[in-house]
Formats: C-alpha cells, structure tokens, sequence
C-alpha cells in the first residue's frame, strides 16, 4: 500500500503563487507516475499535471505555462508550483500515484491511478 498526504492548499488572491506538496510513504518504490488532479464543486475530477521517477511532465493545457511540476525521489515527494493563480483554478486539489510507468506520460485519467489522497483545498479570489 501507498499513503500520500497533501499540504499547501489555501486561499489567495487572483495573480498569486501557492506551492502544493505531496508526500508518499508505504511501498513508494511502485509510485512510478504521481499526478495532480482537481475538483471544482459539481465537476468532474480532471487532469492537472503528471511527474515520472525519470523526470517525464504532462499537463493539463489549462495549466500549462503557470503551473510546474517537480519531484524529489529522495524524499518521495511531488510538488506542484501553481503561479498567475485564476478564480477557475479554485477546487479542491488531490494526488494519486500509479504503479504504471509510460513514457512519455499518457496516464491522464483519474482511471489510471492506483493511490489517492485526501485532497487539499485552493481558492484564489478575484
């Protein structure tokens, strides 16, 4: 089993930064693929961005150009630097890993993932 805990989430103005941050711990060595997802109230969970091992990014094109993903394998830890933040980008923002490894990554869909956690809330005011 894999346990991932969110922290950063929170509430900011339009234009501003949050850093999320995402820790695995349990049998981390199968999380090959840690993703960042989002769910705004009455939508779907959709696709933010995906982190490989071997470094391999994806992102949502809503995000892209604002929002970075990173990871440190040391500490088992995926960030993901949210910057020029938007009201639409308000949700609740969840991690998941997947034992799957694709190269580049494809893995997009909330299907795909194995581990979830808890969620953190971000609401940017306009």
């Amino acid at each position: 089993q894999v346990q991932l805990v969110e922290s950063g989430g929170g509430l900011v103005q339009a234009g501003g930064s949050l850093r999320l941050s995402c820790a695995a711990s349990g049998r981390t060595f199968s999380t090959y693929t840690m993703g960042w997802f989002r769910q705004a109230p009455g939508k779907e969970r959709e696709f933010v961005a995906a982190h490989t091992r071997s470094g391999n990014n994806a992102y949502a094109g809503s995000v892209k150009g604002r929002f970075t993903i990173s990871g440190d394998n040391a500490k088992n830890t995926v960030y993901l630097q949210m910057n020029s933040l938007k009201p639409e980008d308000t949700a609740i923002y969840y991690c998941a890993a997947d034992k799957d490894y694709r190269a580049p990554v494809t893995n997009l869909s909330p299907w795909d993932y194995d581990y979830w956690g808890q969620g953190t809330q971000v609401t940017v005011s306009s």
